[in-house]
């Protein structure tokens, strides 16, 4: 790339994948994904606005060429055939310079906001951890009956440290059934019909379905040793943690018909395991951290066998006091969801006003040299 250029990907164009993108140190390359724009008498600040706007966006969308959602891709040519009503050069200019200004403002609430947000999912996480593995704190453990402050014992495991002295610390595989995926021929993959739990579909503490599967309803009868039911925890074998965490979710599926597709496990706790405990329990520090201890990346890929997650000791109080800690624990992370949600929404209006202010500059509905924002 010898000259700045406005890159606008062809893939999924909703998602509005666009930059603009200048020269380097170094001769830097693209991806075929993407179209790079440059016209003469434009200025490329306000052409990347543009392929911002709402209306840029919609444009494409409405015209995609693939029928998966997953996997839309626009016509180069209809990127490049746009047609839009050109301000002079010295417009151009000027309404990029006033929405760098303002865009900028909205950024940085945002970015107050989303500091705020992993504050209090790191809190959440805390509250989560300590109290599975010490237990409740004085004031909820009086309430509950049970002893505040109870004497600790060393768990023996340097990732856990001490936990109460009357709790146990048992192997997942001695608390439920682990279940490996069937390796289904992609070959009966049908448009409808069963669904099929793959890799792609589970994601840190819940379960994405923009990629979808299906086999016959037959199916569904004939492998029955891999039925997903409702409540089940689903773990990703293959890239089992990524950024956000373990690729490992709960299985709310109500009476939905689901099959589990190969390097994909579940796990299903046994009765006299309270299984609201073992879903806080899964998604606490020290069970990330036992969890890692058994992942094999000696190959290209980090991987994670069922065998391996059956080996992973957790620690388990009495099932009365496990029944405590969840209603604890539901209480107190339902406060702070709902925090997190509060402050989700406001980001959601600001990033909904910042593109609804971009395509009302850029199509001359308003005059953003007159717009303010506080910050």
């Amino acid at each position: 790339m010898k000259k700045p250029v406005v890159l606008v990907s062809k893939l999924n164009p909703r998602k509005a994948t666009i930059c603009l993108a200048k020269p380097q140190a170094i001769l830097t390359l693209c991806s075929t994904e993407f179209v790079a724009l440059n016209a003469d008498k434009c200025e490329l600040a306000y052409l990347e606005y543009l392929t911002r706007s709402e209306l840029f966006r919609q444009g494409l969308d409405s015209k995609v060429q693939s029928v998966t959602r997953s996997h839309q891709r626009a016509n180069p040519a209809d990127i490049y055939k746009f047609w839009n009503a050109w301000p002079t050069l010295e417009d151009q200019r000027s309404i990029a310079a006033c929405l760098d200004r303002e865009t900028g403002r909205v950024d940085r609430l945002v970015a107050k906001k989303r500091q705020l947000i992993e504050r209090l999912k790191e809190k959440r996480t805390a509250l989560i951890s300590r109290t599975v593995t010490r237990g409740l704190p004085p004031a909820a453990a009086r309430a509950a009956g049970l002893p505040e402050n109870p004497p600790l014992k060393p768990s023996g495991l340097d990732w856990l440290g001490d936990i109460p002295k009357h709790w146990e610390v048992k192997q997942l595989k001695h608390l439920g059934s682990i279940v490996s995926g069937y390796a289904f021929d992609s070959s009966d993959f049908t448009s409808s019909g069963v669904r099929v739990l793959k890799i792609a579909n589970i994601q840190t503490l819940r379960l994405d379905w923009s990629d979808e599967s299906f086999l016959p309803e037959e199916f569904y009868g004939e492998y029955p040793a891999f039925v997903v039911r409702d409540g089940d925890v689903v773990f990703a074998l293959t890239r089992p943690i990524i950024s956000t965490g373990l690729k490992a979710a709960t299985a709310a599926i109500g009476d939905e018909r689901i099959l589990l597709n190969q390097r994909n496990a579940l796990f299903r706790p046994r009765p006299e395991v309270n299984r609201h405990f073992f879903y806080h329990a899964l998604f606490s520090v020290s069970f990330k951290a036992a969890f890692e201890t058994q992942i094999d990346f000696t190959g290209q890929q980090p991987n994670i066998s069922p065998i391996d997650i059956g080996n992973i000791k957790i620690p388990v109080p009495p099932l009365s006091e496990q029944a405590a800690i969840v209603a604890y624990l539901d209480m107190e992370t339902a406060k702070l969801d709902a925090l997190v949600g509060k402050v989700e929404e406001a980001v959601e209006r600001l990033q909904e006003y910042r593109t609804a202010l971009i395509t009302a500059a850029v199509t001359g509905e308003i005059d953003v040299r007159k717009t303010v924002i506080s910050d």
